[in-house]
């Protein structure tokens, strides 16, 4: 299959090859992982999701198709945004304020590759692909620390950021022969927005990469029904198709 713009969503598309969300979806939980690549389950668009949609549509100059995707977000009667996405301009207004940031997102937008990494096939979308760098776009809360897992970590570990990194490196590489710097175009969405370039090491890359090859091969035979997927117990898809089997002992709830 040929992975094109208007198919690299597709089920079809998601059966036959990896992407990065499908594999951090299959990271959090098995079980929604493979109902999404089935088709069995749609996680919900959420506002953060959509806000960083609209400024990703706007760097990519795809707003025309995101408009006809989400006409709700437009007010009916005034023809006006909605309030939440009114504050995206203003974010984007910050950002291409900033010379080195619009230096950053003015590559090649959108370019789709496809590639063979541990065996398995990928497929990615860059943001901003430059000959020297490949920039990827985000709309973030903060650039503070998150609590996840039981710690605190970088929003980019917290989020899996290093784990996209790694894969879109080792994909263009697969394509151009290069090994380029992986970089994030960050905006945040507080009262003043924040932005920042920030840089991923390579040494973060490649410890990412480790984690990718380590779970790769057991995804892959769970798409492929070799092996039966793990239920985390906790995502709203678990919660949707529980399914009761005996009570739970009270002494289950105090761990």
């Amino acid at each position: 299959m040929v992975i094109t713009k208007a198919n690299y969503y597709s089920s079809k598309a998601n059966q036959e090859y990896f992407s990065v969300s499908q594999f951090k979806t299959f990271r959090e939980c098995e079980a929604r992982g493979l109902a999404e690549v089935k088709g069995l389950y749609n996680r919900p668009d959420t506002k953060a999701l959509l806000m960083g949609s609209y400024v990703d549509a706007h760097f990519s100059g795809e707003m025309e198709e995101f408009e006809d995707r989400h006409p709700e977000l437009w007010n009916k009667r005034t023809g006006e945004l909605k309030a939440d996405f009114m504050r995206c301009e203003e974010y984007i207004a910050r950002a291409e304020a900033d010379p080195m940031f619009t230096h950053y997102m003015s590559g090649d937008p959108q370019v789709i590759m496809t590639g063979k990494l541990f065996g398995v096939k990928w497929k990615i979308k860059t943001d901003s692909l430059h000959d020297d760098k490949i920039v990827d776009l985000k709309l973030m809360r903060s650039l503070d620390k998150v609590y996840k897992d039981g710690e605190w970590k970088t929003f980019i570990d917290a989020w899996g950021y290093d784990i996209q990194g790694f894969v879109y490196q080792q994909i263009v590489k697969a394509n151009t022969g290069k090994e380029l710097p992986f970089y994030l175009a960050v905006i945040t969405k507080e009262e003043v927005p924040d932005i920042d370039i920030i840089h991923i090491p390579q040494w973060r890359l490649n410890s990412a990469g480790e984690m990718v090859k380590h779970y790769i091969g057991r995804f892959a035979a769970i798409k492929k029904g070799e092996i039966e997927p793990e239920r985390c117990g906790k995502c709203n898809y678990c919660r949707a198709t529980k399914k009761l089997t005996k009570p739970t002992e009270y002494e289950n709830l105090l761990d």
